[in-house]
């Protein structure tokens, strides 16, 4: 199921993963692929990972799996799962005519995930393990500056869209809207042209969807943070394009730490001060502030 050695180091600079830890990937495959035990642990996740393929509302149940990996494993035998899996994704891919460059650009995600890990953690491994199932199931795709998952309008969003007009029910599908790390400014020329590659998109792949709308769930929608940006922001002008979905009251004041910082569980008294968005983070924080998920959305129309 793994690749063979001899292409094991193209298909990692292929998936983005950063150089300094392809060695240390390659020098493990042999513990990975020698072993019948770890071999049939691999074997168990990819089957858990395709398993009802079209059911968006399925999570696999790869934690357990995932933990059972050998000790010397923990950190990186999830990406020797989805590398077994890239052939069956790319296939799957192939059956709804999808690009090839869509495909290399979503499933790049998984070298970001191992940088991120590094960065957190000084060590080769995968962060946000669960997450990139999306990605290896065909759920989630890379479009321009944005990522859209195809999911399914839940109980509490149901009666907001409805009340707006839309002719959506809980369980119909609709698009989460991802902004991925590490890919530039979020302008609004790069998120425009992000929506109109996904209204051609889903509209090609996914006719039998018509999702209705995009859904957003991130601390980037918490309106805290417009007092603190210029009005013509590219944070606050993302903001603008959304409606209220609903309004979270428990606080995730490590989400904006994370992604801004780097690091969840940096002291935020010390948190930088060199960008006017690190200045409203910590800033926000130390004065005693909390920060909360925003819930946004907007129509969306595949023509």
């Amino acid at each position: 199921m793994l690749p063979d050695a001899d292409d094991l180091p193209d298909l990692l600079l292929d998936l983005t993963v950063p150089h300094e830890d392809i060695n240390d990937l390659i020098a493990l495959r042999p513990r990975v692929a020698g072993d019948p035990d770890t071999l049939r642990l691999l074997e168990a996740c990819v089957e858990e990972l395709f398993q009802d393929l079209g059911d968006l509302g399925r999570t696999p149940a790869l934690g357990e799996l995932f933990a059972s990996a050998p000790a010397e494993l923990t950190d990186t035998f999830p990406l020797y799962v989805f590398l077994a899996a890239h052939p069956y994704t790319l296939a799957h891919h192939r059956e709804r005519g999808i690009p090839a460059d869509v495909s290399r650009r979503t499933l790049a995600d998984l070298g970001r995930h191992i940088a991120v890990h590094r960065r957190r953690h000084g060590r080769t491994g995968v962060q946000s393990r669960r997450w990139l199932v999306r990605h290896f199931r065909g759920e989630l795709y890379q479009l321009g500056r944005l990522q859209f998952e195809r999911s399914r309008i839940g109980q509490r969003t149901a009666p907001v869209l409805a009340a707006a007009g839309l002719d959506s029910a809980p369980g119909d599908p609709c698009l989460n809207l991802h902004i991925p790390d590490f890919h530039g400014r979020l302008t609004p020329s790069a998120c425009d042209r992000a929506l109109a590659l996904a209204r051609e998109f889903f509209a090609l792949h996914f006719p039998e969807e018509h999702p209705q709308a995009v859904l957003c769930h991130s601390w980037l929608l918490d309106p805290q943070l417009r007092p603190y940006l210029p009005a013509d922001s590219n944070i606050v002008r993302f903001q603008d394009r959304f409606r209220v979905a609903r309004e979270d009251t428990e606080p995730v004041d490590t989400e904006p730490v994370q992604f801004v910082f780097g690091k969840p569980d940096l002291p935020v008294a010390e948190l930088p001060r060199r960008t006017s968005v690190e200045r409203a983070v910590g800033d926000h924080l130390r004065s005693g502030g909390h920060w909360y998920i925003g819930h946004g959305w907007f129509p969306f129309r595949t023509g």
